[in-house]
């Protein structure tokens, strides 16, 4: 049921993820307002993910996924009641905080079911199920935009949550538990020491966020770039989701295609390279849907593996009591990316267009994460196979 709640919230979600940037074309406003539009929904993330953390962990998974599933179908009632800027901008403000609660809790749950090879497995389920949703959304979301309208796809984001709290009623009682964390644990002090003495935790929140910059400026600015090259809504929803599936059929396999790669060390360096220049790429293909379909896949796969593997390696790496305050600060990390992503790259593709703006941000990241690694070693004294364990 846990996969079941999170499926639909996710595919509400990515529904929303299609529908604002064609609600913000219809406002008529520009790429660098577009850019804060789309950012709006991790702004709020970013400031409260670290105690919202341990909250989770005292109230338990049940209760938080039900409130979650609640303020996401809230969202999109402010859309249709306000359709205008502030409308927007206040759906996504709600949605970005309920998405967020309803990540911690199902990562926070998901974290205390094992170690190693169980983890990832349990993980890679847990991702290969949102998954799901983010394939549906965007097809979903561009069949309703494209023959009937943008309010007909936030009528239907308003209704698919209160269906994931309706299944978050039937958890079972463990699910309601919890893990609580103690206060020291769950402050921003204890969360950055972590940060800077855990080369674990960097590792994960450096992952994840440049595959979910990239993975946000995709979602963010292709449905307005492409609209910009005469392609149907439809049409960006079927690349947006064909991301989305191969982002689930590789969960499926993680573990054994870390082991075909050689190792978690060399899966991160090869995902970073394969989703910098897949977006990098992007730009320069034009209207030529097969290769924009190509460069999807290749974001997808990259994708696919980092995040199901960042959340493995910062649960392993830090104790019980520390998980779900650390996952959330992941997330307040994956928040940052997501928020900046879009503002970035808005600006950029205002003063210099849409190829040029990818193009940039693309190799900025690439050499971000090249310097940090070369920094901490990772790649020779420092790999993420040597990873000490957490104690339960």
């Amino acid at each position: 049921m846990v996969s079941v709640s999170l499926t639909l919230a996710m595919l509400a979600n990515t529904m929303l993820l299609l529908t604002v940037p064609f609600a913000a074309l219809d406002l008529d406003i520009s790429p660098s307002m577009i850019g804060l539009v789309v950012s709006a929904p991790y702004i709020l993330p970013l400031l409260v993910a670290i105690p919202i953390g341990g909250f989770v962990g005292q109230v338990g998974a049940r209760k938080t996924i039900i409130a979650g599933g609640l303020g996401m179908a809230l969202g999109p009632v402010c859309s249709l009641l306000f359709p205008n800027l502030l409308g927007l901008l206040v759906n996504q403000v709600i949605a970005g905080l309920s998405n967020m609660v309803l990540i911690i809790a199902a990562q926070a749950l998901i974290s205390g079911l094992g170690q190693g090879k169980v983890l990832e497995k349990s993980f890679g389920w847990y991702t290969t199920c949102m998954s799901g949703g983010q394939l549906l959304g965007p097809l979903i979301a561009g069949y309703l935009i494209e023959h009937y309208s943008v309010r007909a796809s936030f009528l239907a984001i308003a209704v698919i949550p209160l269906f994931s709290s309706l299944a978050a009623l039937f958890f079972s009682s463990h699910a309601n538990r919890g893990t609580p964390s103690t206060r020291s644990s769950a402050s921003y002090r204890a969360q950055w020491g972590l940060l800077r003495n855990n080369r674990g935790v960097q590792l994960s929140l450096i992952m994840s966020s440049v595959s979910l910059f990239i993975m946000s400026v995709h979602s963010g600015f292709i449905p307005v770039y492409l609209e910009g090259l005469a392609i149907t809504a439809s049409v960006v929803g079927v690349l947006l989701s064909l991301r989305a599936l191969t982002s689930m059929l590789v969960r499926l396999v993680m573990s054994q295609m870390i082991g075909w790669l050689g190792g978690r060390t060399r899966t991160i360096q090869i995902g970073v390279v394969c989703v910098t220049f897949s977006l990098m790429l992007t730009g320069l293909m034009g209207d030529q849907v097969i290769l924009l379909g190509l460069l999807a896949v290749g974001i997808g796969i990259a994708g696919g593996i980092s995040q199901p593997l960042s959340m493995v390696i910062i649960s392993e790496t830090v104790s019980r009591k520390q998980r779900a305050p650390s996952l959330a600060m992941r997330l307040m990390g994956n928040r940052l990316a997501q928020s900046l992503a879009p503002l970035v790259v808005g600006l950029l593709a205002e003063l210099y267009g849409f190829p040029a703006a990818f193009a940039l941000s693309s190799m900025l990241l690439l050499v971000l994460f090249f310097f940090w690694a070369w920094r901490t070693g990772f790649g020779g004294r420092f790999r993420a196979e040597h990873l000490g364990s957490a104690r339960p």
